[in-house]
């Protein structure tokens, strides 16, 4: 798990730590991989996990507990799409939040009995809007069913509205969301937070954030997040 050394040169008790996870592989990127324009297809609405994303997912959680994070995370926070809600039970999720999921598909092997972190679903921290099927949300009230112990309390449509057929959101305005989503993240109480969320996401995120840094410090940053993969940042008040 990587860490922005220039990020340390803060008092603790006036910075978070971030653990940044891209979801676990959906069904979308193995199509995707074969033929971009599948992406396209209704056929990958909102796209779950594929059989090899399951087995991500498990292996990560594995590690999280053998690290001793799962323990220490105060706050998961997840997109609201599918492949991302699937990722975040199956990694950061409570006995009970798997068992009372439908989505989850998980060998604990001893892992269950730990004290795991809420999860609450955010808007903000989706994948890029418009255009692909495989962006678009369900409904609020279909994912509450489905992922009963999320908490989707901060999303006021029940329906898909930022969503449009026809206008892909820009670099710019995913930079610009996630800009708004950092700063979000700093008014809240907890110290240590996991964040499950997408790959064009953190990369426009990263990037902007990565300005202020040297190069060298911004490449590590913005390099590529493979399916499920984990990376640890602080960020601090400079003030």
């Amino acid at each position: 798990m990587d860490a922005n050394p220039a990020l340390f040169l803060y008092p603790l008790e006036h910075s978070k730590i971030l653990h940044l996870v891209r979801h676990a592989q959906g069904i979308h990127n193995v199509a995707g991989e074969k033929d971009h324009n599948a992406l396209l297809s209704p056929e990958y609405f909102d796209a779950h996990l594929s059989p090899l994303g399951w087995q991500q997912a498990g292996n990560l959680r594995k590690q999280i507990y053998a690290s001793g994070h799962l323990e220490r995370i105060d706050l998961v926070i997840t997109s609201p799409l599918c492949r991302a809600l699937q990722t975040a039970i199956q990694v950061f999720g409570s006995e009970g939040q798997i068992n009372g999921s439908k989505e989850a598909n998980i060998d604990n092997s001893g892992i269950s009995s730990l004290k795991c972190p809420p999860i609450v679903a955010s808007e903000l921290c989706r994948e890029r809007l418009g255009v692909h099927p495989c962006d678009k949300r369900r409904t609020i009230s279909e994912n509450r069913s489905r992922f009963p112990t999320i908490d989707f309390s901060l999303i006021e449509s029940d329906e898909d509205i930022l969503w449009k057929t026809d206008a892909r959101e820009t670099d710019e305005e995913i930079a610009a969301r996630g800009l708004k989503f950092m700063n979000w993240l700093w008014t809240r109480p907890e110290k240590e937070i996991a964040i499950v969320t997408h790959h064009r996401f953190l990369q426009h995120t990263l990037n902007a954030l990565g300005n202020d840094f040297h190069p060298s410090v911004k490449n590590k940053m913005c390099k590529k997040f493979e399916n499920c993969e984990l990376r640890s940042m602080i960020i601090a008040d400079k003030e």
